[in-house]
């Protein structure tokens, strides 16, 4: 069967609708999070222009695994709605012609989109994920210094808490350092000044203290403060042990496949040890999520033309409070999943699909009761 007119004008209305509201959403959701973000992976760090592009396109994907299915929704919503208030829904039963023979370019469309969220949320999401996480980690090696910022306390180099007054390149001021035991301070550190030296083949970095005083803090209620005063002084700051927080994989890391091999052999595919009941419930949760929420263009399709429909109004602001009512139902069943999924005993996997379940039999019912009219 051969695309209609219809057919056509149909399909342009829902995708250009929907490609419009990708486009403003994603813009809303990256620009509103980048920054919060950034500070939490990587602080108050200077970062080249690319470093920061190349984040930016990084949290992209995150972004579209919300803003293709809620924007499809909205345009279904506002599109149907000016088709029913139009009465031009009217004239096309009017020729013989069946809901589903009508809304058929809606359903391609919406496998299609399916298609892209599979591929976002089975292949590139995770990619973007696992890329983010080393990405301070690299920084930090290739440009040391821009760990050290004026005013800031550094703490991202496990075991130490550092502040710096002042920075010129690779040259500090006023460096004050606190080594940690565990959680608790075991030794304050004050040099007037501190320059970084780095080693080729080493990721360590070492830096030459001049008028340090080093002192040594009591555990609490057992002396007080002894201080040892040198003129100069060298200090290694372990970066390698930033290397284990960036290589440590979490299930939203790991690649779809070995994620599958997960729950199927109860084996940790990094470490190749055997999963416990809760680290196994993360992984199947996190393959469930995956391919669950690759469906819900389609579940939106089911439910939003009829609601279009029944609404029967023009004004964007409508449609925009259906979808976004419809969205929020949805993402709330998701979110109690992600927060369940510790807990094998409540089924999160189960959890998961069932937002999909719901609406697909809610939006069946009320396709077919547009039907039969």
């Amino acid at each position: 069967m051969f695309p209609r007119i219809f057919d056509r004008y149909l399909g342009r209305q829902v995708a250009s609708a929907t490609l419009i509201g990708v486009a403003l959403l994603s813009g809303v959701m990256v620009l509103g999070n980048v920054y919060k973000k950034l500070d939490q992976l990587l602080g108050n760090t200077e970062l080249p222009i690319s470093v920061i592009a190349e984040f930016v396109l990084l949290v992209i994907p995150f972004s579209l695994i919300f803003t293709i299915p809620w924007a499809f929704l909205t345009g279904i919503l506002l599109v149907f709605g000016r088709l029913s208030a139009d009465n031009e829904l009217v004239s096309l039963r009017m020729t013989g012609m069946s809901m589903p023979r009508i809304c058929a370019p809606v359903f391609v469309l919406a496998i299609a989109l399916s298609g892209i969220c599979l591929w976002v949320n089975v292949s590139l999401a995770p990619a973007a994920k696992d890329r983010m996480k080393r990405l301070f980690y690299q920084v930090a090696v290739k440009n040391p210094e821009t760990l050290f910022q004026e005013g800031q306390v550094l703490e991202r180099v496990p075991g130490y808490r550092i502040y710096t007054s002042k920075r010129d390149d690779k040259t500090l001021t006023d460096m004050h350092i606190i080594m940690l035991k565990e959680t608790q301070a075991s030794t304050y550190i004050h040099a007037k000044k501190a320059t970084l030296h780095t080693t080729p083949g080493s990721i360590d970095l070492k830096m030459e203290l001049e008028g340090m005083t080093e002192e040594t803090v009591p555990v609490q209620g057992q002396g007080q403060l002894g201080g040892l005063a040198m003129k100069e002084q060298w200090l290694k700051l372990p970066l390698s042990e930033m290397q284990k927080d960036a290589v440590r994989v979490n299930a939203s890391m790991k690649t779809t496949s070995a994620l599958a091999e997960e729950v199927r052999t109860w084996k940790d595919t990094v470490t190749g040890e055997a999963l416990t009941p809760v680290t196994r419930s993360l992984s199947l949760t996190e393959l469930s999520k995956r391919y669950s929420f690759s469906m819900a263009c389609f579940t939106f399709a089911l439910v939003g033309i009829p609601l279009g429909v029944t609404a029967q109004r023009r004004e964007t602001s409508s449609g925009f409070a259906l979808s976004l009512i419809t969205a929020t139902v949805y993402i709330v069943f998701i979110i109690l999943a992600d927060t369940l999924n510790d807990k094998p005993a409540a089924m999160p996997h189960l959890i998961m699909w069932l937002p999909n379940v719901i609406f697909l039999g809610m939006g069946g019912w009320l396709f077919y009761k547009l039907s039969r009219k």
